[in-house]
């Protein structure tokens, strides 16, 4: 039995860049070898999101349709009523999902909105779901409560590379960011944390926004890489996608980083071939969301995923002790 690859935290920038310059082959069986020593290489942890508070959110995010700087045509929700997330978890459930993630478009929750996902929250872990959300920037108090109501996970994303962040985002900065990573991880929630593939950055930006989470005293329970989908009417509307062997190495390059970590095949599949989410999958790739919608923009409907993972050999993993995400319906985070 080969020795397992070590766990490490001191990787450096020079080191990861060095990664997404291997030849391709290499590199997706460098990964794939990490993967089968700590994962079941057939498997993929299932999971549902929903958006539970939808648009006007201040943030001027340049890839999100839920900016109130925008016009993408995307029409104002107020927060969901408990009994509409209630079912909608229920429905997740039945359909295979293990865990549920919840996400509002705010900068930073309001008391009395979150003492209402607080509610959300432990009613959807009564129905056996693992519990994830993502709510904009928290403090002490706002980790706490959603603490004390059972919630798993907490996704908040840091988008690229700290250099390139300042060209995506002008309204909360890339320690902001961090900041809240920290208070969720010191509360012991676990951290979902990923980025953005396809919004003009470069190689090495790529190789920084991984770098920072490879860095981190604890790696991301969860690690979503998302394709751009570039909503009309957002800064990013016209960007073209990212070349998909691009894509697949940064997937790759994740799974070398932080092999313990779910990496999640998540926002932008609407606009990949099977071709390549099945070289996703086997760049180390071993988490999606199933439904027809990302928050605010499109996802494979679920029969077609499902006769992916026929085609494929498969399986769904419904729970699992790690991770969860969201962003293109690039969300709040």
């Amino acid at each position: 039995m080969p020795t397992a690859a070590p766990v490490r935290h001191d990787w450096t920038r020079d080191e990861v860049l060095s990664l997404f310059q291997r030849p391709f082959n290499d590199l997706i069986w460098q990964a794939q070898s990490i993967h089968r020593q700590f994962f079941d290489p057939n498997t993929v942890q299932v999971s549902t999101l929903l958006s539970i508070k939808t648009g006007a959110c201040p943030e001027d995010c340049a890839y999100c349709p839920q900016s109130v700087r925008y016009d993408t045509g995307l029409e104002k929700e107020q927060l969901m009523e408990i009994d509409t997330v209630v079912q909608a978890a229920r429905q997740a459930r039945d359909a295979g999902a293990g865990r549920f993630c919840m996400g509002a478009a705010w900068r930073s929750p309001k008391g009395k909105d979150l003492v209402q996902v607080a509610r959300m929250i432990a009613e959807v872990k009564a129905l056996g779901l693992e519990t994830c959300a993502t709510l904009g920037m928290l403090d002490d108090t706002q980790v706490t409560t959603l603490k004390d109501a059972g919630l798993d996970y907490y996704n908040h994303n840091i988008d690229t590379s700290p250099e390139f962040y300042g060209e995506i985002i002008t309204t909360r900065s890339f320690q902001d960011r961090l900041d809240t990573l920290e208070r969720v991880r010191a509360a012991g929630i676990n951290v979902c944390c990923g980025g953005i593939v396809g919004m003009g950055e470069g190689q090495t930006d790529r190789a920084g926004m991984l770098h920072t989470l490879a860095t981190l005293p604890e790696h991301p329970q969860s690690v979503p890489i998302n394709q751009l989908v570039a909503v009309p009417g957002t800064p990013l509307g016209d960007r073209e996608p990212p070349d998909p062997f691009d894509f697949i190495r940064t997937i790759a390059v994740a799974r070398i980083l932080m092999p313990r970590s779910y990496v999640r095949l998540s926002a932008g599949r609407s606009e990949m071939s099977d071709e390549q989410q099945a070289l996703c999958f086997l760049a180390g790739a071993n988490s999606i969301f199933l439904g027809e919608k990302l928050l605010t923009t499109g996802n494979p409907d679920t029969e077609h995923d499902r006769g992916l993972f026929r085609r494929l050999g498969l399986r769904p993993q419904s729970a699992e002790p790690a991770e969860c995400e969201h962003t293109p319906a690039q969300a709040a985070g």
